[in-house]
């Protein structure tokens, strides 16, 4: 039996009593804005993102919670002791009674507090979160001694583990370095190759469609046909194998079905992300669809040009509020293309090279992930209990 399950046994055998968030912490938001953020601050400056900034002057001196009242709703969460600012947009919970450990309510919402979000949501997408939302939830308080306890082992987990993933971390953007420079050197134009279009090598090239009227009418959605987000594209390293929405027969007909192997470019948020589909599927007007003609060009080395040339894309896209491309930057765009035997031997290259880097059920990425695993499972077990009951 651990420590920890004896401190259980013997202190709360009965069970861990409940509270509400609302009656033993206070609740609020900052009142900085990133406009106030500087390179050089002396204090921290929570946002609403994983990064933190700096600023020159701090609003709260304090052990709190902080979360972002939007994006990555029940993702980001941080432990701060001491001086600090926080964002208008960004909430803090500084516990008002000495029965609780802040480092102990840091991990238990990180736990527990998206599961419970999203059960109140039931119908509707979580977009931001409100002060009720955290004063209504519900954190189990065992004796301090078990929150310590449990604390200390975490923070032992985590720095350990934390250590070995940085490492492991580093080594893989080496090897993905590594990748990139060997695709560019095998990706740099020879003098026989002809410069064309994306067009001209495409037998079908144009925008995604995604009329949806009534916006968001449930009929259009949760059927057969998967719909690619911009997002899946991002995710998908080159191969797109995975999606996150699908459309109903009435979603289908006011969308098109590309087929496999498509490349898909995106051309609005994440913009000049490709991947090419390993199914059929729809996807918005923000992905640009090419269907390749094979007799002129292989897929898998114009996914890799483009990715190889993204840069340089994302750059003809600055200039506006928010960074975009369009169809236009592509009749505009000339790439090198060599004979199709030629590009063959270079997709093949790269889908052996990009294998051994990419893979996440091989080498470093699997191990990375089954570490994350290992310490999420542990504390997952930690700060579950059995409530008392009222």
């Amino acid at each position: 039996m651990s420590r920890i399950e004896e401190l259980i046994a013997e202190l709360v055998p009965d069970g861990v009593q409940s509270r509400s968030i609302g009656d033993i912490a206070d609740v609020g938001t900052g009142s900085s804005d990133r406009k106030d953020a500087s390179d050089d601050g002396v204090f921290p400056f929570y946002v609403r993102s994983r990064d933190v900034m700096r600023i020159d002057s701090y609003e709260f001196d304090e052990e709190a919670i902080l979360i972002p009242g939007e994006g990555d709703i029940g993702e980001i969460f941080h432990f701060v002791s001491g001086k600090y600012a926080l964002h208008q947009r960004a909430y803090r919970i500084s516990f008002r009674t000495p029965d609780i450990d802040t480092k102990y309510a840091y991990y238990y919402f990180s736990v527990h507090f998206k599961k419970f979000i999203l059960q109140k949501a039931v119908s509707a997408t979580v977009v931001s979160i409100r002060k009720p939302m955290i004063t209504d939830f519900q954190i189990l308080v065992p004796p301090l001694e078990i929150q310590r306890e449990i604390v200390r082992v975490l923070d032992h987990f985590a720095g350990a583990g934390s250590g070995l993933i940085e490492t492991l971390e580093a080594e893989l953007e080496a090897r993905r370095s590594q990748y990139r420079y060997y695709r560019d050197l095998l990706l740099t134009p020879k003098s026989d190759c002809e410069w064309l279009t994306l067009r001209e090598v495409a037998s079908e090239f144009g925008r995604g469609k995604s009329k949806h009227r009534p916006r968001n009418d449930p009929r259009l959605y949760d059927g057969p046909y998967p719909f690619i987000q911009t997002g899946d594209v991002r995710n998908s390293g080159h191969r797109i194998t995975a999606y996150s929405q699908t459309l109903s027969d009435e979603g289908l007909a006011q969308s098109k079905l590309w087929p496999r192997g498509t490349i898909c470019i995106t051309i609005a948020a994440n913009i000049a992300e490709t991947g090419v589909l390993d199914f059929d599927a729809c996807f918005p007007d923000s992905v640009i669809g090419m269907v390749v003609n094979s007799e002129r060009a292989s897929a898998g080395y114009v996914e890799y040009l483009l990715q190889s040339l993204r840069s340089k894309l994302v750059a003809k896209g600055k200039g506006s509020a928010q960074a975009n491309i369009n169809l236009a930057t592509f009749e505009e765009v000339r790439f090198p293309f060599p004979s199709l035997n030629e590009q063959e031997r270079i997709a093949a290259v790269l889908d052996r090279f990009d294998m051994l880097v990419s893979n996440i059920s091989d080498g470093l990425p699997a191990e990375i992930s089954a570490r994350r695993k290992q310490y999420e499972y542990y504390r997952d077990r930690l700060l579950t209990f059995e409530e008392a009951v009222a």
